[in-house]
């Protein structure tokens, strides 16, 4: 039996079902031979013997039978030819159609239509090409709310496993992204079986940019699961793959929009910075001075240190991480370290251009400050204003020198402490002024060191955090994640070793300056 063409040009339009069709009672068509699934793609009149060449495939092929002289040959070509179905006129050639030929469809598996006489071949045209245009219409609606809910889902504190999940929905199936080695970074969705499972990461490994020549895409199907893959921009390594019980027109557009978001989001800074920073990296590593390689990674300027941690309490992978860091305007960022997989640490340099954070936050959207346009001239760089950001409490460092950037670091832990103390999304650390910064720094130091002596650095992290707090015992046992009785011994334990009544405000404002000076 002749079997259609594997691949065949479609039009722009979503095909047509033929049961659409023959739902259009004012046709009047009937269906009498051949199955009832039929995609139909275009519509085409022939009266010749053999149109074979003239087909292109999932052509409904109308005919009046002016040349039909051998059904079976004629059924034979054309389902070679790839045709979705026959539509078969009576009158004024035939009464009827011809027994022969409803045999021959029945055995080809062409679906054949009987045409009454009252209905013209263009009327038939006419009404195809109308429910192509609805559904073209249904299909651009689709990928329109498709693509809208994909950029929220970008906007998200959680961008990548967001915009993961929204491709699930909307395309009704699993969604995973993959490594080059087939390891899952993230996925949403219900899972296929897991022979589907295996088959979709095999097909994930066609399209993995391992060697030159990869294909960015690849589809196949494993029973009655359809799997798609897309391999990711950037150079990560990283592959978009789908399993889906059915396949839909318009899905391969909608994957192919979470593809750039996805592109983006998981390799949101390459180019020559990427460089410049795997230069720093191999200097720092073979001996040279943070001061040495500051150049590399920005301008001279103050610059500023940032812990964040995840509202909701959960780890943040290498992903999210780097998207944080990427609308923070900054690609230094450390994901976690072993003592401390949940807090995000960012370096931003003085022009860092901070993005605006999405309207859902407590704050309104702001506009980034443009990096390259400094305040006025002979002005040096200025630090960057950082605002919330949803889903995230961030703890910010003053603007400080490359030299002191081990006490920014300090300086922004604490601000990330107080701020999930009082539940507040955005703490920044504070500048000395005022009268204290009247004080030689050299000197404010030196009467710290001598006042604070007799405390352990535990005791004058507690002091320092329950001043700051207003002597709140239970948020200083929220920052410090300690119980509030340990706060009371720690800081009845100061109050001995300083010999001092910490009721005395005159008392807690000295400490508080010296506090300060660490």
């Amino acid at each position: 039996m002749p079997t259609p063409p594997a691949h065949s040009p479609g039009p722009p339009a979503p095909p047509i079902p033929l049961a659409e069709l023959l739902a259009s009672k004012d046709l009047g068509l009937r269906r009498i031979a051949g199955p009832a699934d039929a995609d139909l793609l275009w519509v085409h009149t022939s009266e010749m013997a053999d149109p074979y060449p003239y087909l292109l495939g999932g052509e409904l092929l109308l005919s009046a039978g002016v040349l039909l002289t051998d059904p079976d040959r004629y059924v034979a070509r054309l389902v070679e030819a790839g045709a979705a179905a026959l539509g078969f006129g009576v009158r004024p050639v035939y009464e009827a159609v011809p027994e022969a030929l409803v045999e021959a469809c029945d055995r080809y598996g062409l679906p054949l239509l009987e045409v009454p006489p009252e209905t013209p071949f263009t009327t038939i045209a006419r009404a195809v090409w109308r429910l192509m245009a609805e559904a073209r219409h249904r299909e651009l609606r689709r990928v329109t709310r498709a693509q809208q809910a994909l950029a929220t889902a970008a906007a998200r504190p959680d961008p990548v496993p967001a915009v993961l999940h929204q491709l699930a929905t909307q395309l009704s199936g699993r969604a995973v992204l993959l490594t080059v080695r087939g390891e899952e970074v993230h996925a949403a969705g219900r899972r296929p079986p897991p022979e589907a499972s295996a088959a979709l990461t095999r097909l994930a490994r066609v399209v993995a940019r391992e060697r030159p020549g990869s294909p960015a895409s690849a589809t196949d199907t494993y029973g009655d699961t359809h799997l798609a893959a897309y391999a990711l921009g950037g150079g990560e390594g990283l592959v978009l793959s789908l399993a889906t019980r059915r396949r839909e027109s318009g899905d391969h557009t909608v994957a192919g929009i979470a593809v750039v978001l996805l592109s983006l989001l998981a390799a949101p800074h390459q180019g020559a910075g990427a460089a410049d920073r795997s230069a720093a990296l191999v200097r720092l590593l073979l001996g040279a001075t943070p001061a040495e390689v500051a150049p590399l990674l920005g301008p001279d300027g103050p610059w500023t240190v940032i812990h964040a941690r995840r509202s909701d309490g959960t780890t943040p992978d290498a992903l999210t991480a780097g998207a944080l860091g990427a609308s923070l305007g900054s690609a230094l960022v450390d994901a976690g370290r072993e003592d401390d997989d949940e807090t995000v640490r960012v370096l931003l340099p003085a022009t860092a251009g901070v993005a605006a954070p999405h309207p859902s936050g407590d704050e309104g959207p702001r506009e980034p400050r443009d990096p390259g346009k400094p305040g006025k001239p002979g002005e040096p760089p200025q630090p960057p204003t950082v605002p919330p950001h949803p889903g995230w409490t961030l703890g910010v460092s003053t603007p400080t020198p490359l030299s002191a950037l081990t006490t920014a670091d300090t300086r922004a832990a604490r601000a990330l402490a107080h701020a999930e103390a009082t539940r507040t999304p955005l703490k920044v650390d504070a500048p000395v002024t005022g009268l204290a910064a009247l004080i030689p720094p050299g000197q404010a130091a030196a009467h710290a060191r001598t006042l604070l002596a007799p405390l352990t650095p535990p005791l004058a992290d507690t002091l320092r955090c329950w001043l700051s707090l207003h002597g709140s015992w239970d948020r200083t046992a929220v920052a410090l994640s300690i119980h509030r009785n340990t706060v009371r011994q720690r800081i009845g334990r100061c109050a001995e070793l300083l010999d001092v009544d910490l009721n005395d405000m005159d008392v807690r404002t000295e400490l508080w300056f010296a506090l300060r000076q660490e």
